[in-house]
C-alpha cells in the first residue's frame, strides 16, 4: 500500500473577485428592488401609525347572557361550591350560614371558599371586599351586585 500525497491548492481572493463572490452567494430576492416589490398605493393612504390608529373607533366587546343571574341561581351555585369542601357538613349548609361559626371553617378555609366562588362565577373579588364576605348571604348579595359574574 502506498501513501499518496494530496496536494493542497491555495487560492487567493482578490478584492475584485470578492464582490463577484458576494453576488453569487446573495439570495435571489436581494437583486429585486424593494421599491418595485412594494404594492402601489395612493399617496393619501401613507399615514403614520399614530394617525391610522385613530381612524377606526375602538369598541370594547363583552360577551355574556342576555340577562343577569337570578338570586336562586346564584344561591344554588354557591351552595354547590360549599358542598365540595370536605370540612363543610352538608346538613349545615344553608343561605344564612356563617363560614366560621356555622360551617366550622377557619380563616384560611374561608379564603379558599371565596376563591372558589370567584372561579365559579369567573370574577375577581378585591381583597378588601373578600374580607367582608363571611356568610353565604353576603356572598350571594356580592354576586348579585357584580354585573361581570357569569
Amino acid at each position: 500500500m502506498s501513501l499518496r500525497t494530496i496536494s493542497t491548492r491555495t487560492s487567493i481572493i482578490r478584492p475584485s473577485s470578492l464582490s463577484l463572490f458576494k453576488h453569487a452567494c446573495a439570495p435571489r430576492n436581494a437583486f429585486y428592488s424593494t421599491k418595485l416589490a412594494a404594492p402601489l398605493r395612493p399617496a393619501g393612504l401613507f399615514l403614520a401609525r399614530s394617525q391610522s390608529a385613530n381612524l377606526l373607533p375602538q369598541q370594547q366587546i363583552r360577551f355574556g347572557s342576555s340577562g343577569s343571574l337570578g338570586k336562586e341561581d346564584i344561591q344554588r351555585r354557591i351552595l354547590e361550591v360549599l358542598s365540595t369542601f370536605e370540612k363543610c357538613d352538608p346538613a349545615k349548609i344553608n343561605p344564612t350560614a356563617s363560614f366560621t361559626s356555622d360551617l366550622g371553617l377557619d380563616s384560611l378555609d374561608a379564603v379558599e371558599v371565596v376563591m372558589a366562588i370567584e372561579e365559579e362565577f369567573s370574577i375577581e373579588i378585591p381583597d378588601e371586599e373578600a374580607d367582608k364576605i363571611t356568610t353565604v348571604s353576603e356572598a350571594i348579595s356580592y354576586i348579585e351586585r357584580t354585573p361581570e359574574a357569569i
